[in-house]
């Protein structure tokens, strides 16, 4: 058992490189060969356990390493394997050369025994010392090959960024032009939109914001009418940087293009959000409680408000002055119906000082007011425990002690006729009292003016 050792490691390290080196080189014919024997080598491993005769098993290895190596070295396309293949034939010839002596003189090999021993030894040393040659060389050649894959990737890549950002100054310039389509289209849906809501007597207020509308979405419009003439330039640039074949400079450029892009994106989602807040304060209301920025819904409407008025009247100014609690957070509420109260109690602010500037500028002074009156509407927000406040006051004329009683009663104006139709105020008191569960509450400054206020409880309310 101890003299097949030898001859099975070694047939089993000849076959399977054999057969590695064929599956990569696609010889199937070889694959199913060399696979046949290394199972052939296996079986006569373990026949040598059921085998008598050692001196026969020896010489059967032998002819069968023989027979491999032979094989392998007549074959043109194995010449890579040369090396490794010669590695082999120390040790057959000797076991050939001791095997052939024992059987023709055997007191020779019986006296030469220790010798032949000794270069049978020698012999797997050799074998042993190629193999690990063999092994440090191709651990050296695969670090070689993967370092020129590496460059070989590098060079693919820089390739495919230089295509890549060709195709970006096309999709980017696409880009661009629909996006500057989407804002005229997003205009033109806005105009349509106004003329819907006019007829609701809930809307009767976002015709007012016509203007202001407007106003608010022709400042994102100019950035972005600004930022896409200059990336039309800087995509001029890249091309020149590309074809000179600065990839640097390009990528450099396409970063500028990216950050204009950003900013585009930026300024078109501010008058796509001024859109959608429009759409949705026109839609009859669900009923469901959102998580909403009270802070942001009321500095929109005020502005939009204020804009909308002046666009009727150029003449008129009026100080805007917010106080926004910043720890208030998003509070449960309908957003269109909440919005729709802050949108009238601003409306009617604004309506109060008009008024009063008018009063003011017919009489160049006021009974109870300075020349220098400043048309003033304050909106603030506070929270306060579990129940948040908001507030919208101004320094107009006020309302008459008589009307406090009946402000809130369905049809009750205090405008002139044809100017309003009394619905605003009692639909926003329904709105915050049985919608919210909260109290909606009016009182005159004492320096002239009046204030609402409102008061929403933080926690969700069922209806």
């Amino acid at each position: 058992m101890q003299q097949s050792i030898f001859p099975f490691i070694f047939s089993l390290l000849l076959t399977q490189r054999l057969i590695r080196f064929s599956k990569i080189n696609d010889h199937q014919q070889w694959v199913k060969w060399f696979s046949y024997a290394k199972f052939f080598s296996i079986f006569l491993f373990i026949a040598g356990f059921a085998l008598s005769n050692s001196f026969s098993t020896q010489w059967i290895w032998n002819i069968f390493l023989f027979s491999c190596l032979l094989f392998a070295l007549r074959q043109n396309e194995m010449r890579p394997l040369r090396m490794f293949l010669m590695a082999f034939v120390p040790y057959v010839v000797v076991a050939l050369i001791n095997n052939l002596t024992a059987f023709i003189a055997k007191d020779f090999y019986n006296r030469m025994n220790p010798y032949f021993d000794t270069a049978l030894m020698l012999s797997v040393i050799w074998l042993a010392a190629i193999l690990f040659s063999q092994h440090r060389q191709n651990k050296a050649a695969e670090k070689e090959r993967i370092q020129r894959q590496k460059e070989d990737e590098i060079n693919r890549a820089i390739a495919i960024r230089k295509v890549e950002l060709e195709g970006l100054v096309a999709e980017r310039t696409a880009e661009l032009t629909h996006q500057k389509e989407e804002l005229e289209h997003t205009l033109d849906e806005l105009r349509a939109t106004q003329a819907q809501l006019i007829q609701s007597e809930k809307m009767a207020s976002l015709g007012e914001l016509t203007a202001g509308i407007a106003h608010e979405i022709q400042n994102p419009l100019n950035f972005v009418n600004n930022f896409s003439e200059i990336n039309s330039e800087l995509i001029d640039e890249m091309k020149d940087e590309l074809a000179a074949g600065s990839l640097q400079s390009a990528a450099e450029i396409a970063d500028d293009i990216k950050q204009n892009l950003e900013k585009i994106n930026h300024h078109g989602k501010r008058a796509e959000a001024i859109v959608k807040g429009m759409l949705q304060h026109s839609r009859s209301s669900t009923g469901k409680k959102e998580l909403t920025d009270i802070n942001a819904l009321a500095d929109e409407y005020l502005r939009l408000a204020y804009h909308g008025l002046r666009a009727k009247d150029k003449s008129f100014n009026a100080t805007m002055k917010t106080d926004f609690d910043e720890t208030l957070g998003k509070i449960n509420v309908i957003p269109q119906d909440i919005g729709r109260v802050i949108l009238n109690l601003i409306t009617n602010a604004f309506y109060a000082v008009q008024v009063e500037t008018r009063h003011a500028l017919s009489l160049q002074q006021t009974p109870h007011k300075q020349p220098d009156y400043n048309p003033t509407v304050i909106v603030s927000t506070k929270k306060m425990g579990d129940h948040v406040k908001i507030t919208v006051e101004d320094n107009g004329n006020g309302i008459p002690q008589a009307a406090m009683d009946k402000i809130f009663q369905p049809f009750f104006t205090t405008k002139p006729a044809g100017q309003g139709t009394g619905l605003g105020l009692s639909m926003s008191y329904e709105i915050v009292t049985k919608g919210h569960g909260g109290e909606l509450k009016v009182e005159n400054n004492p320096g002239g003016g009046a204030k609402f206020t409102i008061v929403l409880p933080l926690l969700a309310h069922k209806k």
